[in-house]
């Protein structure tokens, strides 16, 4: 299996020195105070969100700059696993929600014959990186054996690799109810059920603690959790686990889920981020959207590691010789 380094990159005209100039500016041009008496417009008033964890450390940045820009307005984040969201939203408990999927036909009819009509932005593009302890000698995996690690049919890295040293795999997710797991279960088992070396936790960085912890582990996180080369914790979960690269089989290339790889889809586990507006008058849920949506919440997105899905990007070469 053939595993190349990275000489792409994703581009927008702006140099890095800008970009942090920019998000200066924003908190430095924000001076009115805020106004509990505050109407529900798109710039003013408190709404709930609902968040699925996998997106936390993207969303956590997104709200505070929009804050820092509408100082009348207030964000309030649930961060929940996928489905939990989704209960929400029906219920009508949030206004908007983040999440790895849009409405199904069915969740969107239910919607429509209560009169509402929901609203869905693709984001960006994300992926579910595959992470190890530091101590496997394994660095690349193929789409085929993850599979046949998820439901259960081979259970030991010496099956994989017979120099390994490492003993039975346990596998894990971040909720059972996480939209990484529900992904890995739809795309790649095609709903089958997980085996039974596989359980969950309760968040991306239990996620990462844990397979730090535990030799034979393999762990399923969201991207955007390691993808910020700007961002401490990311290099601190770095520190603490190994990405693996993922071929398509063992003949092909192993990728990294790098932004480059996430846009060209190379790195074989990707998937998009949409906000599920439930608000379709002109609030605040569509304000902070609109936001979300539009140069300066796609700016943070393209920033983080990610792919923007709205605004314009450009894939070059870099020359490294």
């Amino acid at each position: 299996m053939k595993m190349r380094n990275p000489f792409l990159a994703i581009i927008q005209g702006i140099k890095p020195c800008g970009v942090w100039f920019f998000f200066a500016l924003i908190v430095a041009c924000s001076t009115s105070t805020v106004s509990h008496d505050a109407t529900d417009t798109p710039s003013t008033g408190e709404i709930k969100i609902a968040v699925d964890e996998s997106f936390q450390q993207l969303f956590d940045t997104q709200i505070y700059t929009f804050q820092a820009f509408n100082k009348s307005a207030k964000i309030d984040a649930l961060y929940l696993p996928e489905n939990e969201s989704f209960n929400l939203l029906i219920k009508d408990s949030c206004v908007v929600a983040v999440t790895g999927r849009d409405l199904t036909k069915e969740e969107r009819k239910n919607f429509e014959d209560a009169n509402i009509y929901p609203v869905s932005t693709k984001v960006a593009e994300d992926g579910i990186a595959i992470v190890v302890n530091p101590e496997n000698m394994d660095s690349t995996i193929t789409v085929q054996a993850l599979k046949d690690i998820l439901l259960g049919s081979d259970s030991l890295w010496k099956q994989f690799n017979e120099k390994s040293k490492l003993d039975k795999i346990d596998v894990v997710f971040d909720n059972a109810g996480s939209a990484n797991a529900r992904y890995m279960q739809d795309t790649l088992l095609l709903g089958k059920k997980f085996g039974k070396n596989v359980f969950a936790v309760k968040s991306n960085p239990e996620v990462v603690e844990y397979v730090s912890k535990n030799k034979n582990a393999i762990g399923f996180l969201s991207v955007n959790w390691i993808s910020d080369s700007d961002d401490t914790l990311t290099h601190n979960f770095l520190k603490k686990v190994k990405v693996l690269a993922v071929s398509k089989d063992a003949n092909t290339e192993a990728f990294k889920p790098y932004q480059a790889y996430i846009k060209t889809k190379d790195y074989p586990f990707t998937r998009s981020i949409y906000m599920i507006n439930r608000q379709t008058r002109r609030g605040l849920g569509m304000g902070f959207v609109n936001f979300v949506a539009g140069n300066s919440g796609q700016l943070m997105i393209l920033k983080a590691g990610l792919i923007p899905s709205i605004a314009p990007i450009r894939m070059v070469e870099i020359n490294t010789k």
